[in-house]
């Protein structure tokens, strides 16, 4: 199921870059930011919904979650490394839509998906990883 999610959002994004493109020839020099910024907010949107994502968070359900993470154990946040939590929480929000009813199993994904089990072994339990699982349902997709 994962491979299928990851493989139809990768093909949404792509055909919404393809579909932002015009015919006129951009600029060699010019970045991805500069390429993305014709995405429309509404059609980032709309792949967000397509890959089973929820919408992006808000600056304080972003908040909320990152302090919720810091509560569960301060090892487990690195300096620098917000986005990136965030990130894959909302990529955990994704496995969440697709197997709502499947406790353990999301505990296993989100155990791996932020990497616990190989930096922080000592904590690696099903009691700290439901708690980071139950952070993402909470603070990022509260609705799946």
């Amino acid at each position: 199921m994962r491979t299928r999610t990851t493989t139809a959002a990768a093909l949404t994004v792509l055909a919404l870059a393809l579909t932002a493109c015009n015919s006129e020839e951009e600029p060699a020099a010019v970045d991805s930011r500069s390429r993305s910024a014709g995405i429309s907010a509404e059609d980032k949107a709309k792949a967000r919904e397509a890959a089973g994502l929820p919408p992006e968070p808000s600056a304080t359900a972003r908040y909320r979650f990152l302090e919720a993470w810091d509560a569960i154990d301060r090892r487990v946040s690195k300096p620098g490394t917000d986005e990136q939590a965030v990130s894959r929480g909302l990529n955990q929000c994704g496995s969440i839509n697709a197997s709502p009813d499947d406790r353990d199993k999301l505990v296993r994904q989100t155990l791996e998906r932020f990497t616990i089990t190989t930096r922080l072994p000592e904590i690696s339990t099903p009691e700290t990883d439901g708690k980071i699982l139950d952070a993402v349902h909470t603070y990022l997709c509260p609705d799946f």
